[in-house]
């Protein structure tokens, strides 16, 4: 089959292997709390200094059922459930406004682990969108509202001769924009995948049953 002038590696894609050794997950050395593991693995992520330890991918569906992906940045967890901030009116924005159900996914490859998480999504309050906002470093805040994020633009001067009006309007102070602000995905379901050796990986699903966390193993 003709690859098109693809580079060699398309043709030896299959043939990449890796064995995962580094740890194990079982039932006994596992929270039964599953934001509670989930702290556990990322703190752990963190503190082996892996690259990005706080990138996730979010699958979001659209009005044409069509899944679509990105990555994005965790900014807070707790008992609620993950919190990440964006433009409302970007791709995500409106397909969550449309469709309030997601995916997120870790995946740390240092550490041979991949955690994916599910539930639906909720804004969170204008407080905490506020006083987030109000955390940044003053150059987002401005591309917070230079950009008209996921919109077709001509070219990057666009962005630039926002971002330098925006300056001028709100100097050292700018206000949240009010398409702009966090969301939060409230788990249903956690899987926590640990690397083993001969593909025989650990799979530990975690789901919501009448308010209680069950949690069981699942076949690699």
């Amino acid at each position: 089959m003709h690859n098109g002038g693809m580079s060699q590696i398309s043709s030896s894609i299959a043939d990449l292997r890796k064995s995962y050794e580094r740890a194990e997950l079982s039932e006994d050395a596992s929270h039964a709390n599953p934001m509670q593991q989930f702290d556990q693995w990322l703190q752990e992520a963190v503190n082996a200094q892996v690259p990005e330890p706080n990138a996730m991918t979010l699958a979001t569906v659209g009005a044409d059922q069509r899944p679509s992906t990105r990555i994005v940045l965790i900014k807070g967890y707790d008992e609620r459930g993950i919190v990440w901030y964006t433009n409302y009116d970007s791709r995500k924005g409106r397909e969550l406004a449309g469709n309030p159900f997601a995916a997120l996914q870790f995946h740390w490859v240092d550490l041979e682990r991949v955690v994916r998480i599910e539930g639906r999504v909720e804004k969170v309050s204008a407080e905490e969108s506020d006083a987030y906002f109000q955390s940044r470093p003053l150059d987002s805040r401005i591309g917070a509202w230079a950009s008209p994020q996921s919109q077709v633009i001509s070219g990057r001067s666009v962005l630039v001769a926002n971002a330098a009006r925006y300056g001028a309007q709100f100097l050292l102070s700018p206000p949240r924009p009010p398409h702009w602000g966090g969301f939060r995905l409230v788990p249903e379901r956690f899987e926590f995948w640990q690397g083993r050796k001969s593909r025989l990986h650990d799979r530990l699903r975690y789901r919501l049953d009448n308010g209680q966390w069950t949690r069981e193993r699942l076949a690699p």
